[in-house]
């Protein structure tokens, strides 16, 4: 990371023996578990007892008040083929891509304490609204033009047999790493977290690719020094994706350029990546107003990190919510 950034700070997380297995929420009274809702609140919305998978299991929006209380470790995800390292300094990373403007505002926290994570440098990376990586259109599976928009929850197996080379990301849970075909760097970026642990980004709804349902790529770095030359040092320790629901992609589909698209497209339950398990498992809360997406859209989420953990998600093989035999036809981009 080398681009020029004011200050010199570090990058500090708690070093501890901890407990990484997955946990149960812990909130003050024990009378409640926690649910994660808009900008990183939590709310207590569930009975006792619940694991973080079933209380997560939607992002519906929430406005009570309560204590914020730990959760369940947040499900780590392959890299994919299309990793750059962090670039990009910057908040902005739209450049000139069309698209629904998403600010996407993530906070991060130590999933044992839930103290927010300051000056953690979070990555995040993903494709344009018609399917294209940055630094990979020659191998990206975009999705054309001047075709008819997706209508109603689309589900079952293609019926036509794929013909011609392959393009797209490598298949397999692992993705494997590819290098760079191009110098282009749009909807790439990394950032610093405040001292509350949060961190935003401005950038477009991303758009749908053959094999993958619309998400976002994450890394958080922490340990890690930020300088005049940028942030160095430290580790990884979160790989993961942001997922988005059928609702709003449904939306996003009737607006231009994502109407153009001709690409078949993978739903969320669907996907080999996504292990269905709600906020746990990445999927964002998302704000905008009803029947007018294309004025914007606002994501959130609180991701809960093990500082002292390192998680590349460079592993090949299968991934959460991947069989086998899926893990060996889906795209892991």
């Amino acid at each position: 990371m080398t681009e020029n950034m004011t200050g010199s700070q570090s990058g500090q997380g708690p070093k501890h023996k901890r407990n990484v297995t997955r946990r149960k929420f812990v909130l003050a009274g024990g009378a409640a578990v926690a649910a994660v809702g808009v900008g990183g609140t939590i709310a207590a919305t569930a009975n006792a007892g619940q694991t973080a998978a079933s209380a997560q299991g939607s992002s519906a929006s929430t406005t009570s008040t309560a204590t914020e209380g730990c959760y369940k470790l947040t499900s780590e995800t392959t890299e994919g083929p299309y990793y750059i390292d962090a670039d990009k300094l910057r908040q902005d990373i739209t450049e000139d891509r069309e698209g629904i403007a998403l600010t996407l505002r993530l906070k991060v926290i130590d999933n044992e304490t839930c103290k927010p994570i300051k000056n953690a440098a979070v990555d995040i990376w993903h494709c344009d609204a018609l399917g294209l990586y940055s630094g990979y259109e020659d191998l990206s599976s975009g999705g054309g033009g001047g075709g008819t928009p997706p209508s109603g929850t689309l589900s079952g197996t293609p019926t036509d047999a794929p013909t011609g080379t392959p393009t797209g990301p490598p298949p397999g849970g692992g993705g494997g790493h590819a290098e760079p075909t191009d110098d282009k760097r749009y909807l790439r970026g990394t950032w610093k977290t405040d001292r509350r642990g949060f961190v935003t980004f401005k950038t477009v709804f991303p758009g749908w690719y053959q094999g993958r349902c619309v998400h976002i790529h994450t890394k958080v770095h922490v340990g890690g020094t930020w300088t005049d030359a940028g942030y160095e040092g430290g580790s990884t320790c979160h790989t993961g994706q942001f997922f988005f629901d059928e609702e709003s992609v449904l939306a996003s589909a009737e607006v231009e350029p994502y109407s153009t698209s001709t690409t078949e497209r993978t739903t969320l339950t669907e996907d080999t990546i996504y292990d269905q398990s709600g906020t746990a498992g990445g999927l964002l809360k998302l704000t905008y107003k009803k029947n007018a997406i294309a004025k914007g859209v606002l994501g959130t989420i609180t991701m809960g990190v093990d500082p002292d953990a390192t998680h590349e998600g460079t592993d090949d093989g299968v991934q959460p919510g991947a069989s086998a035999s899926a893990s060996v036809t889906a795209s892991a981009g």
